[in-house]
């Protein structure tokens, strides 16, 4: 069983039932008796679809590998800032031995957990700080989400494409960035505008920004860390096209759905639990894409041209055998400097670092 909990009923001190176990040593083995406790603490709801949903569903793998023997618990809408930081400090004051911290935000205050408990192993979503318990975690998107770009090129009939965009962090400006690479091996004159809301979870606030998109004759959006189907569904009603990431939100868009560049949390999930457990963990910055079974695109859209749609599975395969990536160069930068020469191809850690965008988006980065 998963417990989900919020706020309010986790810090006045609601029972977490069957969550609070001590395991001793980070060595030592989880039993039922003695189950390792788990929890993941996200800024948004869990929900049916989304960021939240996708990191829910990689630990079910968990849970089924090792039933009883792990308690897992969801806290979820929590605010990036002081009411996080109090809340995983109880989570691991309360039994907590793994902790999954679903926000970049989190980032400072789950580090001071794990140098503060080295017992704990602690997995936080994107970011930058590596200790021996505490490895951040991202996805690759930008491999899938050049994919997407060829498949909106083909179908926009402006030559302008939009996104609706969480924050501007690097792991958001890459997907953007390969969006527009993608078109524009498709189109090279194609354009993009980019609404950044400053909020991983705000409905009304996306619904406008994707208004505001199509007034400016983009025809395709990309929902970019959305955790509501908001972009996706005043999209269909608007009858244009629109795709996501982490989790399908087909249903919200039957007609007009382009497709999704989905997340698989559960390899990465299970492999840092089973380490954990046998007292081998070690911190690094997990930066996970196709190759490693996280990022897949599913749903593709019908209306995608058949000879795009085979340019699409031949770039796919070259991602994921490693012959091709979406940042080889020559790319240019957005202020008309290079950004990656002829031939060179950029490195994980530049892509994760990632201050800049490529020609083609009009929007200028927020200061």
């Amino acid at each position: 069983m998963t417990n989900k909990l919020d706020r309010r009923s986790f810090m006045t001190g609601a029972a977490v039932a069957g969550v609070v176990a001590a395991i001793g040593q980070r060595a030592a083995a989880a039993t039922a008796d003695d189950p390792l406790t788990i929890t993941l603490v996200i800024p948004s709801p869990v929900a049916d679809v989304g960021w939240g949903h996708a990191l829910a569903a990689g630990l079910d793998t968990v849970k089924e590998a090792y039933g009883d023997a792990v308690s897992i618990t969801i806290i979820e809408n929590i605010y990036e800032g002081p009411d996080a930081d109090r809340i995983m400090n109880k989570a691991v004051a309360d039994g907590t031995k793994f902790l999954v911290a679903g926000s970049f935000g989190y980032q400072n205050g789950a580090m001071q957990i794990a140098r503060r408990n080295p017992d704990v192993t602690v997995l936080h979503a994107s970011g930058f700080m590596v200790a021996p318990n505490f490895s951040p975690f991202a996805a690759q998107y930008s491999q899938g989400t050049y994919l997407m770009g060829m498949a909106a090129a083909a179908l926009s009939k402006t030559g302008k494409i939009g996104s609706v965009s969480a924050f501007a962090i690097p792991e958001l400006i890459t997907s953007i960035n390969a969006f527009v690479l993608g078109a524009q091996a498709i189109n090279p004159d194609i354009e993009c505008s980019v609404v950044w809301l400053n909020s991983w979870f705000d409905p009304a606030k996306a619904q406008e920004a994707t208004k505001a998109l199509a007034a400016q004759d983009c025809d395709v959006i990309f929902s970019n860390a959305q955790d509501t189907p908001s972009v996706v569904a005043q999209c269909e009603e608007l009858g244009i096209y629109s795709f996501n990431l982490n989790s399908s939100m087909k249903a919200y868009a039957p007609k007009t759905y382009l497709g999704c560049v989905e997340t698989d949390w559960s390899p990465f999930f299970k492999a840092s639990v089973d380490a954990h457990i046998a007292g081998t963990f070690e911190g690094g910055n997990a930066f996970l894409g196709v190759a490693d079974d996280v990022v897949k695109v599913v749903d593709w859209s019908a209306d995608i041209p058949a000879d795009v749609m085979a340019k699409i599975k031949e770039a796919e395969a070259g991602i994921a055998d490693g012959s091709f990536s979406p940042f080889t160069g020559p790319i240019m930068k957005a202020d008309g400097s290079e950004g990656v020469a002829a031939g060179a191809t950029m490195t994980k850690d530049e892509i994760v670092g990632m201050d800049w965008h490529v020609k083609g988006v009009t929007t200028p980065l927020p200061s």
